[in-house]
């Protein structure tokens, strides 16, 4: 099992249109995959026509008394589910805090889902806090959308720094890629240019501003699952998508967190 995170400690950066985009085109590739909308906002269950609520909330969930397993709901994609949103999310960094090992517990609730999914995607809430470093050291990889401003160009070099001091976190697969690209602006051409320079880690990838996105919220559904393959941003999460898979094809197989 893969887990990756869409994540950025900025909002409105196209976080969750990933996450549900991606973990979309997994599904229709036959992977068994799984996205947890880790946001109290429970955009990503809003798009998947699902209840944002979680039986027993995030201190039955947090504590062990609640398996992931029985939260888990179908949506109306094979191969794809989701564990949705709970606006009791808001409280985890202080019900984290309570656990022996507070920065491991969300690796450590994800362990069993092994057997079930090939792949599970995490849409993450802006914001660096306990449960972000819970997601940093649960998966894969970091993929991090950002639009091309010189905000968000802080936010990212934020984040490096935040992982580069904490141990264990120096190796993680970072994965920053633009997102909402208006090639109109001589500010997004300028930094598309100039940043992969100084963050080589830069996906090739980048994901055009467009109407279509904003429809998912209407449609309520992935972009891909109402727009053909001829539509350009469809084009581009395709893309995404497999230099997604080609960077942690290499990673190591997801183990039990001790």
């Amino acid at each position: 099992m893969k887990i990756i995170a869409s994540y950025n400690i900025k909002g409105g950066v196209g976080k969750t249109a990933t996450a549900v985009n991606l973990a979309y085109l997994s599904a229709r590739e036959g992977y068994r995959t799984l996205i947890w909308d880790l946001d109290p906002q429970g955009a990503a269950t809003y798009y998947f026509r699902v209840k944002p609520k979680v039986k027993g909330g995030t201190k039955a969930l947090v504590s062990g008394h609640q398996d992931l397993d029985d939260l888990v709901k179908g949506t109306d994609f094979e191969r794809l589910d989701l564990l949705p949103a709970d606006f009791s999310y808001r409280n985890m960094d202080l019900l984290l805090e309570d656990n022996k090992r507070p920065t491991k517990q969300l690796q450590k609730l994800l362990a069993p889902m092994a057997i079930a999914y090939d792949y599970v995607f995490l849409d993450c809430p802006p914001s660096i806090s306990l449960v972000s470093e819970n997601v940093f050291r649960a998966s894969h990889a970091l993929l991090v959308p950002m639009i091309p401003t010189t905000l968000s160009a802080r936010t990212l070099a934020q984040l490096q720094d935040f992982l580069e001091g904490h141990d264990g976190l120096g190796k993680t697969n970072l994965m920053p890629f633009f997102s909402m690209v208006d090639r109109r602006k001589h500010l997004h051409l300028h930094l598309m240019e100039s940043l992969p320079q100084s963050f080589p880690s830069f996906l090739k990838t980048s994901i055009p501003y467009a109407t279509e996105v904003e429809r998912m919220g209407i449609t309520r559904m992935p972009l891909p699952a109402y727009a053909p393959s001829t539509n350009p941003v469809t084009r581009a999460y395709e893309a995404l998508w497999q230099e997604v898979k080609a960077g942690i094809k290499g990673s190591a197989i997801w183990a039990t967190a001790g």
